[in-house]
């Protein structure tokens, strides 16, 4: 618009400097009317000219404006190009992301097929499994089931007890009221941890016999000249008849003993396939015997022609044996010194009416 008015103000510049710089011109009269006329003319072109003027000045300003509205239309255009083109990289990153997107979502539908078919066999197979548990539980509730099977463990405690009350009468334990010796059997002075207080006696041994002997602790502790030879041959009795019952009660409860016998009435020996004794200065022997051997290990139920700790080892054993067996039917041992006590325990419990129903 600038550069449009720059041409006209500088016509109109130069036709004022132009008339300055003239003389006034005289006109004579007889020329009056023919300047005037003249005069008129170009005062007609002037405004002819004004007006063409102006009507220039409109139309290059409504050329400007439309220029101006084009350019801020291009620029907005251009704007809008731009948003098109982000647009669509946003939408080619959407589109890759959902491609994605739906590829996980195909590969988890297949293995939730999967999962879904694992489910339909397992719950076939585990509908197929409850119906077995449910015929089995009705076969057992019936009368060659669970109700044959109690019949048949009563059965055979029964038998068990008879078997055993028959050992009882050939073998009894029982109790002679006198005051307790000093030299009844205890091979082990440790303290008993059996549910036994301290300071309180338990089933004293002194007191129980088996068909009427009863276990002494001199043989076991030293033999000399003196020393009855009656009372040693009674003691290694007493301990046949213990392991003889032993060995039938473990049979008739089918119990394989930790500790197997052989029997030989006075004469009677326990093995141990694994031996653990304590080792001493004094029992060289023993201790060779018993670190270097791995076949079983034969120690004496009597102590005539034995070593003592081979013997009092041997009656530990045998003890521990009738622990094993009270064990086996819910018992607890009285202790390792208890050897009449923890056999008429034995056989107490399983003669009694709470044994059927274990």
């Amino acid at each position: 618009m600038e550069s449009s008015k720059k041409p006209i103000v500088k016509v109109q510049e130069e036709n004022r400097v132009a008339q300055e710089d003239q003389p006034a011109k005289v006109i004579e009269w007889e020329d009056y009317e023919q300047e005037l006329a003249r005069l008129c003319s170009l005062t007609s072109a002037l405004e002819e000219a004004n007006s063409k003027k102006l009507q220039l000045e409109e139309n290059l300003q409504s050329s400007i404006q439309i220029e101006s509205e084009s350019l801020s239309r291009s620029n907005e255009l251009d704007q809008m190009r731009e948003k098109l083109e982000y647009r669509k990289l946003l939408m080619g990153k959407m589109s890759m992301h959902s491609k994605v997107v739906k590829e996980k979502v195909r590969k988890q539908e297949e293995q939730l097929s999967g999962e879904i078919r694992s489910l339909l066999v397992g719950g076939s197979s585990l509908s197929v499994a409850n119906k077995r548990m449910q015929d089995s539980n009705r076969s057992l509730s019936g009368e060659k089931g669970y109700g044959l099977l109690k019949n048949l463990q009563k059965s055979l405690r029964t038998r068990q007890q008879y078997m055993i009350s028959q050992v009882s009468l050939l073998y009894p334990v029982k109790i002679v009221i006198r005051k307790a010796s000093e030299q009844e059997l205890e091979s082990f002075r440790s303290s008993i941890k059996s549910g036994v207080p301290d300071g309180s006696k338990p089933v004293d041994q002194g007191t129980l016999t088996i068909s009427g002997l009863h276990l002494t602790v001199i043989p076991f502790t030293k033999m000399s000249f003196f020393t009855d030879k009656k009372e040693v041959q009674r003691s290694s009795t007493a301990l046949g008849y213990v392991a003889h019952a032993v060995s039938l009660i473990a049979s008739y409860l089918q119990v394989p003993l930790r500790y197997p016998l052989r029997l030989g009435g006075s004469r009677s020996y326990i093995r141990d396939y694994s031996p653990s004794v304590e080792h001493s200065a004094s029992n060289t022997s023993l201790d060779s015997i018993i670190s270097m051997s791995t076949k079983p290990v034969e120690f004496p139920l009597f102590i005539e022609g034995q070593d003592s700790t081979r013997a009092a080892y041997a009656v530990f054993l045998l003890n521990k044996d009738l622990e094993q067996l009270l064990n086996f039917i819910g018992v607890k041992s009285l202790g390792p010194r208890h050897i009449l006590a923890n056999l008429k325990e034995l056989t107490r419990t399983i003669l009694s009416p709470e044994y059927i129903d274990m």
